[in-house]
């Protein structure tokens, strides 16, 4: 069994458990390949106890227009049938399941993702290319020693590469790039076709991608270099078992795998020690985009960890566990950035989850995610005053959707835009469309609370809470509050009238009941 230490200044080290182990899942749905990591928590040590992976080359899989193949879904499904049977009845917090790539790219993957989830109980995560790249350093980071100074650490993906420049467990400069081995390999490795021209070409085009993004990590020079995952690990077997290098990666050992790989002409004569035949007919996109990485970073040697992606969400699960929620922080950093006024998003907070609390079971909102997406969209509700005060509400929905957001989903990230972008004005049915349907119900009854949220908090005053109760039935929402209460507030009555009329273009039937 491996064993991953979580030490007392590791960040993301979560508090002792009361109740024993506690088992973790994480899923990593690859442009190349899909992984399942299980392990144990047992007093501070991460013990794997299950681990599968299944090379499914999704990536290649993509037509012209970015729609899957029904030969790469079906190898994906029958994948994820497998894994589904070992986390099915895990609890939903204990798993956490991402799609990278290929999944960020996919046109109409809907039905897709809805198979997905079924098969293996959770839902599918799609994660930004930024987002990506926190949980590779994350995951690389718990497995090595910490060094004093910085270090930069490459991903190369099925269908993106990832670079990240940090110190400790922190990364401080991230990239995503739209360079990856299985996608490189088809557009320059036609047919399994090889030579040194196809490879001087394929360099080229990963040279032109790293072109614009290596002046911020080059300057000043890193203490380590690090790769990651699949495409760098077989690089690093095969170079060792030629005798091409001994310590870590070199250039010089890749200029002649290179040309030991063209001299082969085809694919299948590679004859490579250590080389799965899986590996095989994407291994030469692979060398092409690391030789360049190598080229452009100024790395004379690069040594490999055992850490990735799948074990940084190892990590980010344990912190949401935790008291270290990496969304948390995001949240609190955005809120500076655009100058909140965080006693007003205070108030609106604590009113919005006082409203979601007693309602919660009855309109289907139970589970931990909800509260605190409708706690957080409270918080950032009026991110877009820093933009104009005129249509501010869209403005913050902007900036949540496009935003880069450590920690968050892009789903996350759309709940958050629509939370924002429908809590004051309008409030038609269209205004929830871009999330999956199995969300819209959900997201429009949040965006309710919020709405009651704002308009009784007016006045922007730390007086004593409003004495509105609300009640639910389906689409029917009843919002009581004292006769002479109403009678002392009119702005907060006729705002309360109005958003009748506002409610009703969403199909949802709200009353004002004052009683006393």
């Amino acid at each position: 069994m491996n064993r991953l230490q979580l030490s007392a200044d590791n960040p993301a080290s979560p508090p002792e458990p009361d109740a024993g182990p506690r088992v973790l899942a994480a899923v990593d749905l690859g442009s190349n390949s899909f992984h399942m990591l299980v392990a144990r928590l047992t007093h501070g040590q991460l013990t794997i106890i299950d681990r599968l992976r299944e090379m499914v080359r999704l990536a290649a899989g993509l037509d012209a227009d970015n729609r899957l193949d029904d030969a790469s879904r079906a190898r994906a499904l029958a994948c994820l049938s497998r894994f589904g049977e070992r986390i099915r009845d895990m609890q939903a917090g204990q798993v956490r399941v991402v799609g990278t790539n290929t999944l960020r790219k996919a046109r109409g993957a809907d039905r897709f993702l809805e198979e997905a989830e079924t098969l293996l109980g959770h839902p599918v995560e799609i994660i930004s290319g930024i987002e990506e790249a926190r949980l590779i350093y994350l995951g690389v980071s718990h497995s090595l020693p910490l060094i004093a100074g910085e270090q930069i650490c490459v991903d190369i993906g099925g269908g993106s590469t990832e670079i990240i420049r940090g110190k400790g467990y922190e990364p401080k400069r991230m990239e995503s790039l739209y360079l990856g081995c299985v996608s490189l390999s088809t557009q320059y490795f036609p047919e399994g076709k090889l030579s040194a021209r196809k490879f001087d070409k394929a360099r080229l085009a990963a040279r032109l991608e790293l072109e614009p993004v290596k002046a911020r990590f080059v300057d000043p020079p890193a203490s380590r270099f690090i790769g990651a995952s699949g495409t760098i690990r077989a690089a690093a077997t095969v170079g060792q078992q030629l005798g091409l290098w001994s310590e870590g990666i070199t250039r010089a050992g890749l200029e002649q795998l290179i040309a030991r790989m063209a001299d082969a002409g085809r694919v299948e004569r590679l004859e490579l020690p250590g080389l799965s035949e899986q590996r095989r007919p994407v291994f030469p996109g692979g060398i092409a985009i690391l030789i360049e990485v190598l080229d452009a970073l100024n790395i004379d040697c690069m040594q490999v960890a055992d850490g990735a992606l799948r074990e940084g969400i190892l990590y980010d699960l344990l912190g949401r566990l935790g008291d270290e929620d990496a969304r948390v922080r995001t949240v609190r950093a955005m809120e500076a950035r655009f100058h909140v006024d965080t006693a007003q998003a205070t108030r609106v907070e604590a009113t919005a989850l006082r409203l979601f609390d007693p309602i919660a079971e009855d309109w289907k909102l139970t589970g931990d995610e909800n509260r605190l997406a409708l706690g957080w969209a409270a918080r950032l509700h009026e991110i877009g005053l820093d933009i104009a005060h005129s249509q501010y509400h869209r403005h913050g929905a902007y900036l949540l959707e496009n935003a880069d957001m450590p920690g968050f989903t892009r789903e996350e990230q759309r709940v958050l835009a629509r939370l924002v972008g429908t809590h004051r004005r309008g409030f038609s049915r269209s205004a929830f469309d871009g999330l999956p349907r199995r969300r819209v119900r959900t997201v429009q009854r949040m965006a309710v609370l919020l709405r009651l949220a704002v308009l009784l908090h007016r006045s922007r005053t730390d007086t004593e809470p409003a004495p509105v109760r609300v009640h639910v039935e389906g689409k029917r929402i009843v919002v009581s509050a004292p006769a002479g209460w109403l009678a002392a507030n009119p702005l907060t009555r006729a705002g309360l009238e109005a958003e009748r009329d506002y409610l009703a273009e969403a199909g949802l039937d709200m009353q004002l009941e004052p009683f006393g």
